[in-house]
């Protein structure tokens, strides 16, 4: 059959959520806020770490790495959920279908991967202190971080690959706030579901999630017994706070792809599957920065300085 690349239209959120089938101006907003809160927030966490010499850490080299992915995970998606909130025409090509998917699930799988080597970190720096420097020391988190983006941009292009190859036939609708793999390949004119290659392809993703909670797990466990040890209150409440701020985001992320990619032939209704779509896509990286900004005050204090140094704010020495 011939495969004929029209436009897909994207009916964002509307099937979900009806009452913005006739005015999508009001979420519009909201979601620019978001978007913009993200985008600047991040930012300003990235560049804390950079300025800031007392940052320079291999936790926080990777809260920095992770703040700039978020950046761009975001603006993968948001952009065109914000114009098609407002646009009669809520299409996008076949190509830019693909490409979205692409690099969403690119940078998605390599915060992933980077969100497991943080868990590694802080299990190495709390259970090993004494050997931690000599062990994580720049060259190997600059690798790790480097393999995380390596294996995150290659793992979905075979996938990506062959869905191109399908051929597509009307009506071409699809009902998700984003361009996905199981939206899109209904979309095909032949069946999928039989296809040896997708069932491949959902294992080894489901072994990557499993994989990086199982590490995550017990590298918490490890940390937790560690820190129970300490006789000061004072020396536990440090320890804690060094990792909680990297579990709270690692759950909200991991949580969310769990249940929208481990559910495996369970069927979710199209308002679930927004509510889940929204909380890895959007809800996640907006949670990013005011975790690390408000738990963390060596970041909290880098980003006053430098508003401070741009005279954004009016600053006194003590």
């Amino acid at each position: 059959m011939e495969n004929e690349n029209q436009t897909v239209i994207i009916e964002f959120l509307f099937t979900a959520f009806p009452h913005f089938q006739d005015g999508g101006f009001p979420f519009f907003i909201l979601l620019l806020f978001i978007y913009l809160f993200i985008i600047i927030g991040n930012s300003m966490v990235f560049v804390a770490v950079i300025v800031e010499s007392r940052l320079h850490t291999p936790m926080y080299f990777f809260i920095g790495v992770l703040a700039f992915l978020e950046i761009w995970y975001t603006t993968t998606t948001i952009p065109k959920m914000l114009t098609n909130l407002v646009s009669d025409q809520k299409t996008i090509s076949i190509a830019g279908c693909l490409l979205q998917m692409y690099f969403f699930h690119s940078i998605g799988i390599t915060e992933a991967y980077l969100l497991t080597t943080m868990a590694i970190d802080r299990y190495l720096a709390i259970c090993y202190p004494l050997r931690y420097s000599t062990i994580m020391t720049p060259q190997l988190y600059t690798l790790l971080t480097l393999g995380c983006c390596f294996f995150g941009f290659l793992t979905p292009l075979p996938e990506i690959a062959w869905i191109a190859t399908l051929p597509f036939c009307g009506p071409n609708q699809i009902h998700n706030i984003f361009c996905d793999f199981d939206p899109i390949l209904n979309l095909a004119c032949v069946d999928t579901s039989s296809i040896i290659l997708i069932k491949v392809v959902d294992i080894i993703h489901a072994m990557e999630i499993i994989s990086a909670i199982t590490l995550v797990t017990l590298a918490y466990i490890q940390i937790i017994g560690v820190i129970l040890r300490i006789r000061s209150s004072e020396g536990r409440h440090k320890a804690f706070s060094t990792c909680a701020s990297h579990l709270a985001i690692f759950l909200i992320f991991f949580g969310s792809v769990a249940l929208m990619y481990l559910r495996f032939n369970a069927k979710y209704s199209f308002m679930w599957d927004t509510t889940i779509s929204l909380m890895f896509a959007v809800l996640s990286p907006f949670f990013n920065p005011i975790i690390y900004s408000l738990r963390n005050k060596e970041i909290k204090g880098a980003i006053k300085k430098y508003l401070c140094q741009l005279k954004i704010f009016t600053c006194y020495s003590t």
